[in-house]
């Protein structure tokens, strides 16, 4: 069971170096348009290929840990994401985002008490 949390964790923290990844992938691009030279960029690529190793762990994961329970701690991700993208690239961090993180935070305190 300690595995299958450990999954979860690690399925998580490589879903956040993905969306990282895909971001800094993004910024890096000499065309504002979709296509090949965006896929081949290797923050791109490696952000798919954290996705896809993220996707791996998770469908570990939730072979024990209750999916009313792995899918919400997901979320944690959103937080994470959040901080790291206001301290990587300064985006915005206002009082509804902070709310929103708090509000998200507290539903995994909850969600922890439970399980």
């Amino acid at each position: 069971m300690i595995w299958s949390y450990a999954s979860l964790s690690i399925g998580i923290a490589l879903g956040v170096v993905g969306q990282i990844s895909l971001k800094a992938g993004v910024l890096r691009s000499t065309s504002l348009a979709f296509g090949l030279p965006l896929l081949v960029n290797p923050f791109v690529l490696a952000g798919l290929a954290a996705y896809f190793l993220a996707a791996l762990f998770y469908i570990n994961a939730i072979r024990q840990v209750p999916i009313s329970v792995a899918f919400p701690s997901v979320s944690i991700s959103y937080v994470v994401v959040s901080l790291l993208a206001h301290w990587i690239w300064g985006e915005a961090f206002g009082r509804t985002q902070i709310l929103a993180l708090v509000l998200i935070g507290f539903g995994l305190y909850i969600l922890g008490r439970e399980a």
